[in-house]
């Protein structure tokens, strides 16, 4: 069993950045894949990024590519994603989720646990 806890939501202008936080509590996070997906009002939830294990690979959504960082700090128990030239269309509750099933998981099926998500807000 694994908890998670989002921070570092809130509300930016376009172009602004943003940094989410996850703390996961228990003692084997590091056997745990870590995602983040997002969900916009009206929309599915959609995959946004994710880090293997050791944090040796990384995997992005197109649409965040070049802008967002995933990153993990095993002797820490947390993930972060860094949230850079923001856009509007960003817009979203941003939920961080693991999963020890895959070796990568982009799907929302692959994960197990989820966080209770925290509010992007990008204003034009």
């Amino acid at each position: 069993q694994v908890q998670l806890v989002e921070s570092g939501g809130g509300l930016v202008q376009t172009g602004g950045s943003l940094r989410l936080s996850c703390a996961a509590s228990g003692r084997t996070f590091s056997s745990y894949v870590m995602g983040w997906f997002r969900q916009a009002p009206g929309k599915e939830r959609e995959f946004v990024a994710a880090i293997s294990r050791s944090a040796g690979s990384t995997y992005y959504a197109d649409s965040v590519k070049g802008r967002f960082t995933i990153s993990r700090d095993n002797a820490k128990n947390t993930v972060t994603l860094q949230m850079n030239s923001l856009k509007p269309e960003d817009t979203a509750v941003y939920y961080c989720a693991a999963t020890n099933f895959v070796m990568s998981g982009t799907k929302e099926y692959d994960y197990e646990y989820w966080g209770q998500g925290t509010q992007v807000t990008v204003s034009s």
